[in-house]
């Protein structure tokens, strides 16, 4: 088990789905229960950042709100850098139903003597599922109160590791691994992909 948080960021509106997605099945979990049950297997603490806190008492999990509200997923982060009982989190958007524990673990590794570790797939950045230091919060507090929202656009403030996911994980699917659901169309998809899985 790490020592570290494991943050599912769950403050979107799910405007393109029309709905809450959080609990939306994909396979015989809702989105949210598969990526709770992966976190679990290895971190000490796991938590909801944003959302309903009904979702949280539904999967036993503590939810922290927006310590500054409006500004998108980065405030997220942010409360989720201010909140967790430690130092470093992985974050995992709420919508990414094919992530895992091994990788989870992989990403936390490349966090040593950096302030993030972010996937990088060719000329994507995957931010959304990216292991932070609370080093970042001042870098994080100037941006925002700048006015500015884009998640890695504070990324030259701090020392970011751009990790290459084919040589640390070469045996993944990363077009799948990184899948995010945000219309029913998505959402089709990732339960033919779930069924091909055997999900």
């Amino acid at each position: 088990m790490i020592q570290a948080t494991g943050v599912i960021l769950a403050g979107g509106k799910s405007v393109r789905m029309g709905i809450d997605k959080a609990f939306l099945k994909v396979g015989p979990q809702g989105m949210i229960e598969h990526i709770a049950g992966e976190l679990k297997k290895v971190f000490s603490e796991v938590l909801i950042s944003g959302g309903d806190p009904e979702i949280g008492r539904n999967l036993g999990l503590r939810v922290l709100a927006d310590l500054i509200e409006g500004k998108g997923a980065l405030c997220g982060i942010h409360s989720a850098l201010h909140g967790a009982l430690h130092d470093k989190i992985l974050v995992v958007a709420c919508d990414m139903p094919f992530i895992t524990a091994r990788l989870a673990r992989l990403m936390m590794q490349q966090l040593k003597g950096y302030d993030i570790a972010v996937p990088r797939h060719g000329i994507y950045l995957q931010p959304l599922f990216a292991a932070y230091s609370r080093s970042c919060l001042p870098a994080i507090e100037k941006y925002l109160s700048e006015g500015r929202i884009k998640i890695d656009g504070f990324y030259p403030l701090v020392r970011v590791n751009y990790v290459d996911m084919e040589s640390i994980c070469s045996s993944a699917d990363i077009e799948t691994v990184f899948f995010n659901v945000n219309t029913p169309v998505d959402l089709n998809k990732a339960r033919e992909i779930a069924k091909r899985k055997d999900m």
